[in-house]
């Protein structure tokens, strides 16, 4: 008996210091836990100091752990804020391009404008003196226009241009036949022979289509940039489910809990979890690639037929060319004016002597060829705004189906691929073995780690493709040269997150847009589609607020 005493005796103090040293690399393994969790401002309270039993635990591995109850609930808050922070992230990046590109573009093409009224105001000055002093409204009104235009869009490019050739005509014709008194309702007669008698020459129709082109492609180009900031904007707001949330509280901290604080997530893993809680977004991404297509072809244009700073930069000489065509032509043109409109009775004999002195025509208009001309403005040109842009929109593509995968390249959320042994699947340290999921929201009914409904589908994300959807046809119709009718998408709607906003009711303009070709329109035709659509329109909303409230209670 004493004989085994000894040997007895050291094999227990041997389990004992086993046991003893067990318990103190557990007592270690959280107290590492425990210094984490403190230093993510939580109460060291909260945190055991040794492994304790599980069973309290909800989403986490049960069984031993270093996570009380309240550690498991705050590690779920905080792993939701840190999944929000990294999508915001990834997409304030991205809309800080398109906001930067818009104010360039924006600054670019109002300053073009500016320049180029300064321009003709100088040019002008030098060249028709007191003539032009006393007919300077009609080209600054000519110019307000062109700005009410790019700023609000509510201007008919077409029709503001026939009316400056109309009014410039009237007043030309007044100055070439000054022996003779014009009531306004002769020169309302002179005006409507503007287009059989082009005595402006081929001018007009040409800068009228120059015009037309370069300014609804430069507006909707700077549109497009606006709505694609401010789709970034909304779509980036994201408001996990509460299974999202259990997925990404098991992913970032339930290693925690097991002691494997420096264990970070598989990277399949994490892929799997990303695309069931960005699944909405993932649907964004048809309709942004092929808005992003369309915003490349009309970038084409600018760069190259519907360049709106050549089109700008020497709009002074072309209608200084214009009124110089007027003055070769006076004669033809007035008599074919007093065949048609009866003619004219003269001035007084007085008032003929005065009235030639003052107002008339002393010499040839002089062309004037400044030796510099201003090319740039906002201290750039437009082909080097639109390459930049151009390659921006390049990186753009595919953004939303690959804003699952960027999330994970983020070492503060996944390990990098190639480690895929030494990872954490979820359950402990180990390889993960599903498949990673598609993206969208119908792919994710297979989806392993994450329970989303594939039924219900998210209004702001809903919005969103609408409104893609539209400035897509937009951008395919400035690409054709043909018009649209704009209605100015305001930063009063840039703030609207997941469930709030502007409702479909109180802004449809949102979603209304028309198409006009310029080529070959007669005023019939004008009146006709004006009287078409001003019939349709109460219609069109109607309808719209109808499918609007059915959809809404579907959804709901």
């Amino acid at each position: 008996m004493a004989r085994f005493g000894l040997p007895a005796l050291l094999c227990t103090l041997a389990i004992l210091s086993a046991a003893l040293l067990a318990a103190e690399l557990k007592s270690k393994s959280c107290s590492e836990v425990r210094r984490l969790y403190v230093s993510k401002g939580f109460n060291k309270n909260d945190a055991p100091t040794h492994e304790i039993n599980g069973d309290h635990l909800k989403v986490c591995p049960q069984g031993y752990t270093c996570c009380s109850q309240e550690m498991e609930e705050k590690y779920s808050l905080q792993s939701k804020d840190e999944f929000k922070a990294v999508v915001s992230e990834q997409c304030n990046n991205l809309q800080a391009v398109f906001a930067s590109r818009y104010k360039k573009f924006d600054e670019f093409f109002k300053e073009l404008l500016e320049n180029a009224e300064k321009s003709l105001n100088d040019m002008f000055v030098k060249t028709y003196g007191h003539l032009y002093m006393q007919n300077s409204e009609l080209f600054k009104d000519l110019f307000a226009d062109l700005k009410r235009y790019y700023v609000v869009g509510n201007v008919n490019l077409e029709e503001m241009l026939n009316d400056f050739w109309a009014h410039l005509l009237e007043r030309m014709f007044r100055l070439v036949n000054s022996q003779y008194h014009f009531t306004d309702e002769y020169l309302e007669c002179v005006s409507k022979y503007t287009e059989q008698l082009k005595p402006f020459g081929d001018v007009p129709r040409k800068l009228k289509l120059q015009i037309t082109r370069a300014f609804v492609a430069a507006r909707t180009f700077a549109q497009g940039l606006a709505v694609a900031r401010d789709v970034v904007s909304k779509v980036s707001v994201v408001n996990p489910t509460a299974q999202c949330t259990h997925a990404l509280l098991k992913m970032i901290y339930c290693s925690h809990c097991q002691g494997l604080v420096t264990v970070k997530p598989c990277y399949n893993y994490c892929s799997n979890i990303m695309r069931g809680c960005l699944a909405n977004q993932g649907d964004l991404d048809v309709e942004w690639n092929n808005f992003i297509d369309a915003m490349l072809m009309v970038a084409e244009r600018l760069e190259g037929p519907f360049n709106i700073e050549s089109v700008m930069d020497p709009i002074d000489v072309k209608i200084s060319d214009a009124i110089m065509n007027m003055q070769d032509n006076s004669v033809q043109v007035s008599q074919k004016v007093f065949q048609g409109c009866g003619p004219p009775k003269p001035l007084p004999a007085g008032r003929i002597s005065r009235s030639i002195s003052e107002t008339a025509f002393n010499a040839r208009f002089r062309p004037y060829h400044p030796e510099e001309r201003p090319t740039t403005a906002a201290g750039t040109s437009l082909d080097q705004l639109v390459t930049d842009v151009k390659e921006k929109l390049k990186q753009a593509k595919k953004f939303w189906s690959s804003l699952p995968s960027n999330v994970c390249n983020d070492e503060r959320m996944a390990a990098g691929n190639g480690n895929e042994d030494d990872c954490w699947n979820g359950k402990g340290k180990s390889r993960y073995l599903f498949a990673v999921t598609g993206n969208g929201l119908a792919n994710q009914i297979s989806n392993p780690e994450v329970q989303v409904d594939t039924s219900k589908q998210d209004m702001v994300i809903l919005r969103q493709i609408m409104a893609l959807r539209v400035m897509t046809s937009k951008m395919k119709n400035a690409y054709s040269g043909n018009d649209v009718d704009f209605f100015d998408i305001t930063d009063e709607n840039s703030g609207e997150g997941s469930g709030s906003g502007c409702e479909y009711q109180q802004c449809p303009s949102e979603l209304e847009y028309n198409a006009t070709d310029h080529s070959g329109k007669n005023a019939n035709g004008k009146a006709s589609h004006a009287g078409a659509r001003v019939g349709a329109q109460p219609c069109l909303l109607t309808v719209s607020c109808i499918l609007f409230l059915v959809m809404q209670r579907e959804w709901r």
